[in-house]
């Protein structure tokens, strides 16, 4: 495949293609040179609108099929991994994080706008990686990025795919081989290779020293090393281990920028939690909370991720919805409402051994 004959016109390199040569400076090459670029924060600008409608249904059409039928060929890929074609998702949904939100903007304009990196001399970074606790929105921002530049998501749960890999003893070469031909027939993509730590991931059981570490290692590296040779193709890495995460994944040609994203307490929390609330009132049709003092709520616990706090917000409402089915009627949700979930929540964490990100 090549960028002239097979990539949309947003994505047709005016930079050196990743096949083509780089710039050495000092030690190894610098990353591979690839297309990314938006305005700053013009998240509904024209140049945010990349193809017309027919063509965007085409293009969600041809990326599920390509991938559901990868999937049914590869028993390891169905449960660890989903396509989203073009999210309906954008950066406005997002409370705070500001720092990670404008990382985004900047990588996004290979895809929008790659002459402004050609005119500035310079090449996209070979992929991100985000780093942070779970529930702190890092998956939210590639969503948002893949909106913006009008890309199918691609979801990958690392951890998953390593425990599927192992259970069914499946034949890694079939699916390299099938990664490769299918991310080369694929439209334009968005890739998040969604917690890179796998051996300390939650979801498969802390600090899985049993994982054969060595030949995990060389399939994801492959895995990742085969995504970013695609062109038209924007590759991001999550973890929320950053510290025991294995440095072979950030060197040059894979995950060279590191952005952090740590909401700023209690700025970024409110903001979210009031996209929330309005986001809840606009599905109801009609006001659900009284004038809440936000700060007074977020005082009283620091550690949770912003997604306890969302999480928290819900099981109010859920209180609430219970109430009406029992014939009650239920006042207006208040400060205090929320106060209370706030410390139910604080002791429920305290029982557990469980870093934040528990509701996620």
């Amino acid at each position: 495949m090549t960028s002239s004959t097979r990539l949309p016109k947003p994505f047709r390199s005016m930079t050196p293609s990743r096949s083509e040569s780089r710039s050495s400076v000092t030690g190894p090459a610098i990353a591979r040179a690839r297309p990314r670029s938006t305005p700053r924060w013009s998240i509904s600008s024209p140049e945010g609108r990349l193809y017309p409608m027919e063509n965007r249904a085409i293009l969600k059409e041809r990326a599920q099929n390509l991938w559901g039928s990868f999937a049914r060929k590869v028993d390891a890929i169905g449960p660890s991994t989903t396509i989203e074609p073009i999210p309906d998702f954008d950066l406005a949904e997002i409370g705070g994080l500001e720092g990670p939100k404008d990382e985004i903007q900047t990588y996004a304009c290979a895809a929008t706008s790659p002459q402004v990196y050609a005119h500035w001399g310079t090449y996209p970074p070979s992929g991100l990686l985000l780093i942070g606790k779970q529930g702190v929105g890092k998956t939210l921002l590639v969503r948002a990025l893949a909106n913006l530049t009008q890309t199918s998501f691609l979801r990958v749960d690392v951890p998953r795919l390593v425990v599927e890999v192992i259970h069914q003893s499946g034949n890694v070469g079939e699916l390299l081989a099938g990664w490769s031909q299918t991310l080369a027939e694929m439209p334009p993509l968005t890739v998040l290779f969604e917690e890179l730590e796998f051996s300390q991931a939650r979801e498969i059981g802390d600090h899985r020293s049993d994982l054969p570490v060595g030949p995990v290692m060389d399939l994801l590296l492959d895995l990742v090393d085969r995504t970013i040779a695609i062109d038209a193709t924007l590759v991001l890495g999550s973890t929320s281990h950053p510290d025991t995460l294995r440095h072979a994944f950030v060197m040059p040609h894979r995950f060279e920028r590191v952005v952090e994203v740590t909401p700023e307490f209690p700025k970024d929390v409110i903001a979210a939690l009031e996209i929330h609330t309005a986001q809840a009132e606009k599905r109801a049709g009609h006001p659900l909370f009284e004038s809440i003092d936000w700060s007074l709520v977020v005082a009283q616990h620091r550690e949770p991720s912003t997604g306890d706090w969302i999480h928290g917000m819900h099981a109010v409402l859920r209180r609430n919805a219970r109430r009406e089915a029992a014939g009650e009627s239920p006042h207006l949700i208040t400060t205090s409402d929320l106060m209370e979930e706030t410390r139910r929540f604080t002791q429920a964490a305290h029982r557990l051994t469980v870093p934040s990100g528990n509701y996620l």
